[in-house]
């Protein structure tokens, strides 16, 4: 059989195996809140011998497809690490159409009113119009009663934590709190209290595409209780099947949470 057949065959076949793994999944065993770190667009991109922008578009268009996986299975909340603080660093000729593709994404995801957005980042990094259009999909899905959709841009998770610190303070400073009180009063939910996801709770399962195998700085205050899944695919051929595969792990897995 020719590796064309072997294809065709594989994918004649994946909606089968993809049922058999859903029946199994136990409901009461789910994440409620999964983080995932779309990693690889570049190295799929050469992989396929297209230039970085076209992979970036071809991992754009792999959002919708998750956001439905999840919505399937009962998932409330979806945090997706679209660009990083390190990132904003990269060469104007990779980073202005990355930009353009990112907000293009976010526009297409809200003008369909079935997910809540909400932009966690430090916005102040981005160029203003891409700070503009975040908060126009914020504002334009504020009300739609569906899954919350955190969209990670210029986000850092040193960042975050330092956000939410100077947050706290200037808080404190504008009531006037001397500083020694300030000192006698922080702990860990003070600081929960101003991260970019506040009131939300933390991610269950974090996954990351393209065989990577570490945090790189992605939600590191809220996933010191997560469970974590790496998969090969980059994330233009990350499937339906390999999110099942991570669900089905989780699930699995005997969460101590530390005890």
């Amino acid at each position: 059989m020719t590796r064309s057949w072997r294809t065709v065959v594989r994918r004649a076949l994946y909606p089968v195996y993809e049922a058999r793994i859903e029946k199994h999944l136990d409901p009461a065993a789910l994440p409620a809140h999964i983080g995932v770190m779309l990693d690889g667009n570049r190295r799929w991109a050469r992989a396929v011998g297209a230039d970085t922008a076209h992979g970036h578009r071809a991992g754009a268009a792999n959002i919708e497809p998750l956001l439905g996986w999840c919505e399937e299975i009962g998932v409330q909340v979806v945090t997706l690490w679209l660009l990083s603080t390190d990132n904003l660093h990269r060469e104007p000729a990779e980073l202005e159409p990355l930009l353009e593709i990112i907000g293009e994404a976010v526009d297409s995801l809200a003008v369909q009113r079935r997910w809540r957005l909400h932009p966690v980042g430090a916005l102040d990094l981005l160029p203003p119009a891409v700070r503009t259009r975040l908060k126009e999909a914020e504002a334009a899905t504020a009300e739609v009663d569906g899954l919350l959709v955190n969209i990670a841009v210029g986000y850092g998770g040193r960042q975050e934590i330092a956000d939410a610190v100077r947050s706290l303070l200037a808080e404190h400073a504008e009531r006037g709190t001397p500083l020694a009180e300030v000192a006698a009063t922080i702990d860990v939910d003070a600081i929960g209290a101003h991260l970019y996801t506040k009131g939300q709770p933390d991610p269950d399962l974090v996954i990351r595409t393209s065989g990577e195998q570490r945090l790189g700085g992605f939600l590191l205050w809220q996933s010191a209780g997560s469970e974590f899944y790496f998969c090969e695919a980059f994330w233009p051929d990350f499937r339906k099947v390999d999110f099942l595969r991570a669900v089905r792990a989780y699930a699995q897995r005997e969460r101590r949470h530390g005890r």
